[in-house]
């Protein structure tokens, strides 16, 4: 019986140019979800493409950061909505029956 030591596998770390990564942050501000362009991209989760995203609009200055807060706001204001929607369609419903 032989004992072998493995040598630790290398790690080798991806380098992403910057158009690259402008072009992913890209695609979560137009609304595609963290996770789907993670995947589209090959990436290993969506840790790096939110700290992207950190760093452009770090760079960018307070104009995208009030950008990106507005954003964010709209996207509550809009899932509230929603749900208000979904209840007036569910109180429709039970009151359109005809017992």
């Amino acid at each position: 019986m032989s004992t072998k030591s493995k040598k630790p596998a290398l790690i080798v770390r991806r380098q992403f140019t910057d158009d690259f990564k402008r072009e992913a942050v890209q695609m979560l501000l137009d609304g595609h979800s963290g996770t789907s362009i993670a995947e589209r991209l090959g990436l290993s989760g969506t840790n790096l493409l939110y700290r992207w995203k950190r760093q452009q609009l770090k760079q960018s200055g307070p104009v995208a950061s009030a950008l990106d807060a507005r954003v964010i706001e709209l996207e509550a204001e809009l899932r509230r909505v929603e749900r208000e929607r979904d209840i007036l369609k569910k109180a429709l419903a039970i009151f359109s029956r005809s017992d």
